[in-house]
Order: C-alpha cells, then structure tokens, then sequence
C-alpha cells in the first residue's frame, strides 16, 4: 500500500516513464505507487520497444485516482543520431504490432551482442549472460552492459560506461539502423497510436522536423529533464506553429540510475493528456 507524502503534481502528467520492462530499475508497480506519493494524476509507461510493462501499471493503478496511459519508446536511427519516437494509446494487446516489438527487440539482441564483443576484445571482459541476467528478461539495451560494467568495476557510474564506451562514437559502440523515425511514425499510426518526437533538444534534428510532420508525427515532447528553459520555451512555440500536441516527462529510469532518476522531474500540463486523446480518437 501506498503512503502519499506530498501532493504537488496534481494536475500534472509524467509522459515519460521507464520500468524493469526495459532500462528502468523500477517494477510498473513501484513506478505507480512512487507516482500516487508525489500526486501525479496521470502517467505513461514509454519503455523502449516494449509493452510489457503497461498491463501491470494499469492494474496496480485501477483502485487509485491516478490515469495510465499506455506508451512506447521506439529506437530509430537517421543520419548518425539516435531519434527516439513515442508512441501513445496503443493497445497493449495489439498483436502485429506487438509482433514487430518482438521483432525489434531482437536486433537489439544482435547489437547487444556485438557490443559485448567489443568490449571483450578490448580486454574488457563482461559475459554476454550477466548482461541478460541484469535486464531481468525485459527489453536488453545499454544501460544493462552499463550496469555490467560498473559492477565489475570498470567504471564507478552508468554515464561514464556511456561516456568512456558505449555512447555514440565510442570505442563499443554499435549503431542501429533497422528503422527510421518515418518508418516508426508509420508503425505507430497503423497500431493506432499517436507519434510524438521525443526530447527533440537531445536529438537536435530541427530540419527534418517538417518531415516528419508530414510523415504523420502527431506530438513533440516539449517539456523533458534535458530540457532548459529555453529550449522548452521554443519547442512549446514549434508545437503550436505545427499543431502538435506538446508533451512531457522526467525520462524516469528509477531511482538506481545515475541520472533520469526523478519521478515528476518533468511533467506537463494534464491537458496534454486530453490532446493526445483527441489526436488519437482521429485515427479512428
């Protein structure tokens, strides 16, 4: 049972958010309970090509006043960068697309692999099967290599794992090219899900924002932890001059995590939640 602490989101949303079943360190329950302390009154489970942590969000959530929405993070690449597409409102139990999150999480199977053998062949020496052990058979990405890392004492934190080996450019490092934000634009809005560009100020692909829009991009998370004022302030206009849904959320990853470790560290307004719903009712 949950304790509440504070009440200071309560008309907030959390868009953002992370669990075990993917990169994160907290179960979909432990984000729910942590979400009903702080007084968020809505949250969506984004975890990378995964939704497997949604259905035990919503259930650990049905007794409380505090709204689920369901979300995925999906990794894509363009031109060097990792462009990272949020997809909202889509039913957990969608089987083809379910299928095609099965089928993505098995390249990063193979990138992961690949990783491993780098780093081994730098004298680096972490086993494939402590990787898999540490992502608990959810979706496997970097952060477990991070993780493994750190726990032979190659390095004291997960961002200097990212920083020293396994960040773009690095000595481990191995891209994924499988997909492009078009494709999982269109990926998203065949399931029925709203398309949201995340944390544009990361990526910094303002040209190709058109694009995208024109492919179908439907939101752009304006409000994000790595965002400045600045930055918020500008993506707040680009959203309006392009009638996207302005978004938001911290990037929780949970509390073990070096950084993103902050439930609430960046919300939105609760109107975003309706806006997404009006965006995807449209689909209909």
């Amino acid at each position: 049972m949950y304790r509440k602490k504070t009440v200071i989101f309560m008309q907030y949303a959390d868009l953002h958010i992370h669990t075990t079943a993917s990169d994160g360190s907290d179960t979909p329950s432990e984000v729910v309970h942590k979400a009903l302390e702080i007084g968020l009154r809505a949250i969506a489970i984004s975890d990378h090509d995964t939704m497997d942590g949604v259905l035990e969000a919503e259930r650990a959530a049905e007794k409380f006043n505090l709204e689920v929405i369901s979300g995925v993070e999906v990794n894509t690449f363009f031109e060097g960068k990792e462009i990272h597409i949020l997809g909202y409102l889509i039913d957990p139990c969608n089987e083809k697309f379910v299928a095609k999150l099965k089928e993505l999480q098995g390249d990063r199977m193979t990138r992961i692999k690949k990783m491993v053998d780098k780093l081994n062949k730098l004298n680096i020496k972490i086993e494939l099967e402590r990787v898999l052990e540490l992502s608990s058979g959810g979706s496997v990405g970097r952060p477990h290599i991070a993780r493994a890392l750190v726990e032979r004492g190659y390095v004291l934190t997960l961002q200097e794992a990212f920083t020293n080996y396994l960040g773009v450019g690095k000595p481990a490092f191995v891209s994924r090219e499988k997909l492009s934000p078009k494709e999982a634009i269109r990926l998203i809005t065949r399931a029925k899900g709203v398309p949201v560009l995340a944390h544009p100020g990361l990526s910094k692909i303002n040209t190709y924002l058109l694009d995208l829009v024109n492919e179908g991009l439907k939101g752009l998370e304006v409000w994000h932890k790595n965002h400045t004022p600045l930055m918020v302030e500008y993506y707040a206009e680009i959203a309006k001059k392009y009638n996207l849904v302005p978004t938001g959320g911290s990037d929780y990853h949970g509390s073990a995590h070096d950084t993103c470790n902050i439930l609430g560290g960046a919300v939105a307004p609760f109107d975003s939640v309706q806006l997404l719903k009006n965006a995807h009712q449209k689909l209909f």
